[in-house]
């Protein structure tokens, strides 16, 4: 387990109560309760297709729950109007599973170009943070590079680096390790716990994968038919006789 100086828990980023969300006749989330501490890297395991994505898209306001309210850095998300919530993203960095890169733009731009679009930055100021960005996920050299001469976790670090420079309070990343090789998940389990201690960030790290749920959470929320079933350390979630955790684990077993 990591351990991160910086957890303030008198202080919540994120509280999620009694969240449903259903999609027609499939009900996703039934009566979630989250809350996200200021330092605290949370991870939200589960099988894939359990509404773990779902559960970060509430709370970045990308989707409306059917019931519950969910606080995001004291703002309650449903009352935001479009301007309100455009100015709550963009205190929140988004690392997706695809790393959402622009395949037309070098390294560079794909970096500038969410301070260009929303902030009104000098460029002095511009060109300082993307070499602080790469320089923080290691990738300094790559920055006039374009996104199809990168391998599967460059990319991957590229679009961390890419919400880094908008110098985000929350970090929400969904599956970052999914499809790369045992090495490369090291790295980016390592980069995650990075960031978490550089920028001193609060995240939700969204994920099937063990070895990045034992390598980054300070804590673990298990989610198992829309609720989540246990929470604590990865070792107190994994203590237990309920046999669907058991069984995810052996099915997941960390070698």
């Amino acid at each position: 387990m990591p351990i991160h100086t910086h957890i303030d828990m008198s202080k919540e980023m994120i509280r999620v109560t009694d969240l449903h969300k259903a999609f027609g006749d499939n009900e996703v989330l039934r009566g979630i309760d989250l809350i996200v501490h200021k330092g605290e890297n949370v991870v939200v395991l589960g099988r894939s297709g359990t509404g773990k994505s779902v559960l970060i898209k509430v709370i970045a306001g990308l989707l409306k729950p059917d019931r519950g309210t969910v606080f995001v850095l004291d703002e309650e998300v449903e009352r935001l109007n479009h301007t309100q919530l455009r100015a709550l993203r963009l205190k929140i960095g988004f690392s997706f599973q695809s790393s959402a890169l622009y395949d037309s733009m070098t390294v560079r731009e794909n970096l500038e170009f969410p301070l260009v679009r929303n902030s009104n930055v000098r460029r002095k100021e511009i060109n300082m943070r993307v070499e602080e960005a790469l320089e923080a996920v290691g990738l300094s050299k790559a920055i006039s590079q374009m996104p199809s001469e990168l391998s599967g976790g460059q990319r991957k670090r590229i679009g961390i680096a890419r919400t880094l420079i908008m110098r985000p309070l929350l970090m929400l990343y969904d599956e970052p390790t999914a499809g790369l090789d045992p090495i490369t998940c090291i790295e980016i389990n390592d980069l995650i716990n990075e960031v978490q201690e550089r920028y001193h960030t609060s995240s939700i790290i969204i994920t099937h994968d063990l070895t990045c749920a034992k390598a980054t959470a300070d804590r673990v929320a298990m989610l198992l038919d829309g609720q989540f079933a246990k929470e604590g350390s990865f070792e107190e979630v994994f203590d237990t006789d309920d046999e669907r955790i058991i069984s995810f684990y052996h099915y997941n077993f960390i070698t």
